[in-house]
């Protein structure tokens, strides 16, 4: 299956990720100690040129889930900013105003543009602030976020709807906006094991702007910390307000990438 059959057709009834996959979130852990490990190699990635880089949390996590990120991408060169909100209980309707007034204060604060990195339902938020601000959005990555077809396709969707209130088929104006096309550089970062979110939920449709990559083996809760998806969110941070190239698979990490989506079949 080509990455952008998904993205671009007809929503499909899909099933969240087995059981099985679900309970191998656990790697997790392996992921942040490998991360560790390989602290010397990860920072030989590309360095930030000072632009400001808002981190927004999955749903149940917080700033703390985004910290190791934070600080790997501030050691680069990049001028990093947390949402202090707490702990993301979740509701993309509800969070829209605080989440635009937050970006406007970091766009003010810096007079640059901000690039966007979220992370599960963070990944959600990240899109439709660019959708809403487009003038004050660099670029938007995200890792393994479900915005795309059946987004009800995660183990996290009943959770999500009897604590905010909200239906995942709330809002479809918001939704398609989402779901479709940004007007910023936009990357998706996923894996076929997520245990949490389908990954065909995560795929954009790629352009001379935007691209998606898969990162082999990992989990879910391991995507904002695994070493080789970290190598992926700096290099694009790196590259030069205005431009996008597509991501280099030849780095270090490059045996746990997934094929670009051209040579995909």
């Amino acid at each position: 299956m080509a990455a952008a059959e998904g993205a671009g057709t007809e929503e499909q009834r899909l099933r969240p990720p087995s059981l099985l996959l679900m309970l191998a979130e656990a790697r997790g852990l392996f992921e942040l100690h490998s991360s560790l490990l390989l602290s010397p190699l990860l920072l030989q990635a590309p360095k930030g040129d000072g632009h400001p880089v808002l981190a927004l949390p999955g749903f149940l996590a917080s700033d703390l889930s985004m910290a190791p990120m934070r600080r790997y991408l501030k050691e680069l060169g990049h001028d990093t900013y947390a949402w202090k909100m707490g702990r993301n209980l979740g509701g993309v309707a509800s969070r829209r105003a605080a989440l635009r007034d937050l970006l406007t204060r970091i766009h003010g604060q810096t007079g640059r543009k901000v690039s966007l990195v979220g992370w599960s339902l963070g990944g959600v938020y990240a899109r439709d602030l660019a959708v809403q601000l487009p003038d004050m959005v660099r670029a938007v990555i995200t890792l393994g976020s479900p915005f795309t077809g059946d987004i009800r396709a995660t183990n996290a969707t009943r959770l999500y709807e009897a604590l905010t209130g909200e239906d995942s088929d709330d809002n479809p104006e918001i939704r398609q906006a989402i779901a479709g096309d940004l007007p910023v550089p936009a990357t998706s970062i996923y894996s076929r094991t997520d245990g949490i979110v389908n990954w065909r939920t995560s795929l954009l449709r790629p352009s001379v702007k935007a691209e998606n990559i898969e990162v082999h083996l990992a989990s879910h809760v391991g995507l904002g910390v695994n070493p080789a998806a970290l190598w992926a969110v700096a290099d694009r941070l790196a590259q030069a307000e205005g431009e996008f190239t597509p991501f280099d698979r030849t780095g270090p990490f490059s045996i746990a990438y997934g094929p670009p989506e051209n040579a995909q079949s």
